[in-house]
């Protein structure tokens, strides 16, 4: 009788689970269809079969059509990427410095990409040339990091850690700074809502190449997750095993931080979603990694999805998406770690 019962809830388990995989596609057909000018399910349809078959579009609106292909299509597709990526990489983290209030910014990746952002908007420099910036600033305040953890032999991942949040408060600094020099009637305001994060002016130029990016690095880290087990279990036993765990914590960090520097320069600073969504992460599939790093992929796409919806239709104008996600991160992380009391590993 034990088995009997057991097994529905096993298939039941497994229907969650792979629900909870496909629940950014079904966010994104609903998406699609919310907004100013709303748009029904069955017509954004439609103009999907269009793209193949012109026949379709018979009696879809141009207006319509734009705004499903040219607007809100590329601006979701970045909000799952940014999520996917905040979200994966917030949950191997955790695993690599096995701490629960880690996230992706431990290294000083977001502040460093922030500083980027602000160096080229005072330059006036191009949106693409802002991104590029960004990325790279970002790319360099880690390798900073690391250079610094070097100079000691001790407790590497402390020292890297420690090295992180010195180096992110340098570079915040340093972005304040370029706030105290900026116009205030023109260049202080653009960076100060970059700063905030949004995706208003998101193209379908901004896809590819953080699709590749992100989509080569979730790779990696889902093609490894199973090692962040044994990561967990110490380096002495991951050693016995066979893994050399130095080598695998910096090729984890390294695209781990690629996919945290590009999210950061397509959608500016946006906060607590690598935090928050692995311990819902944790609550749903449990602790063990090969579940947790692809459902904290999929509930980070599905939340800042939710988030940006939010921000597009709840105002007359857009709230920053930064702004968003810690007035609902916050209560949420408090929440759920009331419900996950017995500890999070």
């Amino acid at each position: 009788m034990t088995h009997k019962k057991a097994a529905p809830a096993a298939h039941l388990q497994t229907l969650a689970y792979i629900i909870l995989l496909a629940l950014p596609l079904l966010l994104m057909l609903v998406a699609l269809t919310l907004g100013r000018y709303p748009i029904s399910l069955s017509d954004v349809v439609r103009i999907f079969l269009s793209l193949v078959d012109r026949s379709f579009a018979v009696g879809i609106s141009d207006t319509a059509y734009n705004l499903v292909v040219r607007v809100r299509l590329p601006r979701i597709l970045v909000a799952l990427l940014i999520g996917a990526s905040l979200g994966i990489t917030g949950a191997g983290f955790q695993g690599i410095f096995k701490n629960p209030l880690v996230d992706s910014n431990i290294l000083g990746v977001t502040s460093g990409a922030g500083f980027g952002a602000a160096l080229a908007l005072l330059l006036s420099a191009e949106p693409w040339q802002v991104q590029i910036s960004a990325f790279v600033f970002g790319l360099i305040a880690v390798a900073l990091a690391f250079v610094g953890s070097r100079l000691y032999r001790t407790a590497p991942m402390i020292v890297l850690t420690l090295m992180g949040i010195l180096i992110g408060s340098f570079f915040m600094s340093l972005t304040s700074l370029m706030k105290t020099i900026a116009d205030p009637l023109d260049t202080l305001p653009a960076i100060t809502f970059w700063l905030l994060g949004g995706l208003t002016g998101i193209t379908w130029r901004d896809v590819p190449w953080l699709a590749v990016i992100t989509l080569a690095g979730s790779f990696y880290l889902l093609l490894t997750r199973w090692r962040f087990n044994i990561l967990s279990l110490g380096d002495e036993e991951a050693t016995a095993l066979g893994v050399n765990p130095n080598r695998l914590k910096i090729a984890m960090v390294v695209f781990s931080t690629l996919m945290t520097a590009a999210a950061v320069a397509a959608g500016g600073v946006i906060g607590w979603v690598g935090l928050v969504i692995p311990h819902a992460g944790r609550i749903l599939v449990g602790p063990d990694h090969k579940r947790l790093l692809p459902a904290s992929l999929s509930l980070g796409a599905s939340f800042l999805l939710v988030i940006d919806n939010i921000s597009r239709i709840a105002l007359p104008g857009e709230v920053p998406l930064g702004v968003l996600t810690g007035l609902i991160g916050v209560p949420l992380l408090i929440i759920l770690l009331f419900r996950n009391r017995t500890g999070w590993q």
